[in-house]
């Protein structure tokens, strides 16, 4: 028996863009795009209304942004296996780190290819987080080297961070520090010399005690904590 396809909703206030990704996604196996959506409010409405597996999400909209829209969408508990892959111009979207905070799994480029296009949606429909170093390692340092961690969130929250933080154990900490790299579980595996499902299951515990939802959010916990810096390697 086949498996269902994976229900893409697609969002971007260019009927031209909208309307090309529809297109070219569709004649992908095994992806079917169920929705659009012109502005960041009409995305909402739609995600919950359609309940779609990815929601490919444009940042710069009227009336709501993509940021604003992801975050709605990714705190919604009706909406949990939701995932946003958020769609950037990378050189000029001020608001790509703002995204992460808001829950998106991942970045597309807008001018990707189609394969990495259908790629990348089935990554973050598994439940993986998009994290390709050529984007968001430089992304993620980018920004997060513009905006001091004492600047970002309560001081409740920034304990909250140092004690979750604390509570990692030596091997949990290393595996962080490699995913905030940008590696994939394979990769932590032949890099410690474990089996991936070991990994896995380290994951699993450092997304626990971080209150991660998926390894984006563990980028942000490393660079945010200070396990890894701009400068850092």
């Amino acid at each position: 028996m086949d498996a269902d396809p994976i229900r893409v909703l697609v969002v971007d206030d260019q009927d031209l863009v909208r309307s090309g990704f529809k297109m070219i996604l569709n004649t992908y196996e095994g992806i079917e795009v169920v929705g659009e959506a012109r502005n960041g409010a009409r995305a909402v409405e739609e995600a919950q209304r359609l309940r779609p597996d990815v929601v490919l999400m444009d940042i710069r909209m009227p009336e709501m942004s993509g940021i604003e829209a992801c975050r709605a969408i990714t705190a919604n508990p009706l909406l949990s296996k939701t995932r946003v892959l958020v769609l950037t111009t990378f050189d000029i979207d001020e608001y790509v780190y703002d995204a992460l905070g808001a829950g998106a799994s991942g970045f597309l480029l807008k001018d990707a290819d189609p394969d990495d296009i259908a790629a990348a949606i089935r990554v973050v429909a598994a439940g993986d987080a998009l994290i390709q170093p050529s984007v968001m390692r430089r992304l993620v340092e980018t920004f997060v080297a513009a905006r001091p961690r004492a600047g970002w969130g309560t001081a409740e929250a920034a304990e909250e961070r140092r004690r979750a933080c604390a509570s990692l154990t030596d091997r949990e900490r290393e595996i962080l520090m490699l995913v905030a790299r940008g590696l994939s579980n394979d990769e932590i595996a032949e890099e410690l010399f474990i089996s991936p499902a070991t990994v896995k299951t380290h994951l699993a515990r450092i997304m626990a005690k971080t209150d991660a939802h998926d390894r984006a959010q563990l980028v942000v916990f490393a660079y945010e904590t200070g396990l890894v810096t701009p400068a850092g390697r």
